[in-house]
């Protein structure tokens, strides 16, 4: 084990453990930005910084081992003044429309300028680059004026999504996130997982499909769930407001999501608007004179047993086939099989995804 001193607090660690792991494993709190548990270290954001007692510089803690013997202080007035100057570089490019902005109340540059205090710039003399937002797709929205370049979106579309969409186009100042040669998501390889949505720390990637009818400060409730697109069991989360559906996004811890870590596809991120439609059904409904009226659950199964039931009777079990779908469980694709070999007497049952 690897003992040091944090704070004035002598602690030990695994050999290899980074300075930033080592105080996440002690309760203390270090901001950052580009740092991603799951993504491949970056060191780019700098907000992670501390003082290491004989070292003449700051060092950033997510890619710093811990040494032994280290002194290390995370909130020194020269790590402070440090941060803040950090801020003010961050925010001489970055569009300042919190009011309005769909990250309000999850936003950790936010949450960092409340925490020390900074309100302002004084760098932004000259102005920041623009990026009129022109990407047609349906469901990500890419404001580049609020993009602070911590890369998380393009390390998670490299290593989560293994898609490469997206990556760093042209220096300094001038720096972007873009598609090859600047072109639109639709005409990447992008396939619209979100994934980058999911650990952009800002305002910069948001859904299109959530916007304007729900912010994460404006949630009520997340309801845990499983997605029902297809059979691979993805966990979610339904964000509920005024008890509606008005957004998804995914916890990434691994007790909560064992199937999917967080990761979705374009239609579990995306593909829940449905759930809202007036046009769902609510109750069973049953045709009387070529016109549907709504009945009660036992009407219905009654009037199904009755019509399968003269069906066999009058013609056998082959006239009957049961297709079933992708989106029920295993479990009830199992009593779907079982009912038409079982009850109905006959092998012709099939499935969608059949291949």
């Amino acid at each position: 084990m690897v003992t040091l001193t944090i704070n004035g607090r002598e602690i030990q660690v695994p050999p290899g453990t980074t300075i930033l792991e080592a105080c996440k494993m002690n309760g203390i709190e270090i901001p950052t930005l580009c740092h991603d548990e799951d993504l491949r270290l970056a060191g780019s954001c700098r907000m992670c910084i501390v003082e290491a007692k004989g070292r003449p510089l700051l060092v950033a803690s997510c890619v710093t081992p811990a040494e032994q013997g280290m002194e290390i202080e995370t909130e020194s007035p020269a790590v402070v003044e440090a941060r803040k100057v950090i801020l003010e570089l961050l925010l001489a490019r970055h569009k300042l429309e919190c009011h309005t902005c769909e990250k309000n109340g999850d936003c950790r540059l936010q949450d960092y300028c409340y925490k020390y205090g900074v309100k302002d710039s004084r760098f932004a003399e000259g102005g920041s680059p623009k990026y009129p937002i022109t990407d047609p797709n349906p469901f990500i929205e890419r404001d580049y004026e609020k993009c602070i370049m911590c890369t998380r979106c393009v390390r998670a579309c490299e290593e989560i999504t293994v898609a490469r969409a997206i990556n760093v186009q042209g220096r300094g100042h001038n720096a972007k996130i873009a598609t090859v040669f600047d072109g639109n998501l639709a005409d990447s390889p992008c396939v619209f997982c979100g994934q980058c949505v999911m650990v952009c720390p800002v305002g910069a990637l948001s859904s299109k499909v959530s916007a304007g009818i729900g912010r994460p400060s404006d949630i009520d409730k997340r309801v845990l769930t499983t997605c029902t697109y297809c059979g691979t069991g993805c966990t979610l989360e339904l964000n509920v407001k005024n008890n509606r559906v008005v957004g998804v996004s995914s916890n990434r811890d691994e007790e909560w999501s064992p199937v999917n870590k967080g990761a979705l596809c374009v239609k579990g991120r995306f593909g829940w608007d449905f759930v809202n439609s007036p046009e769902r059904l609510t109750a069973p409904l049953i045709k009387d004179n070529g016109e549907f009226r709504e009945a009660s659950w036992d009407e219905a199964l009654d009037y199904i047993a009755e019509k399968l039931a003269n069906i066999k009777t009058a013609y056998g079990p082959d006239a009957f086939a049961f297709f079933s779908s992708a989106r029920a469980t295993n479990e009830e694709n199992y009593l779907a099989q079982k009912f038409t070999r079982a009850v109905m007497g006959t092998n012709n049952i099939d499935h969608c995804a059949r291949l």
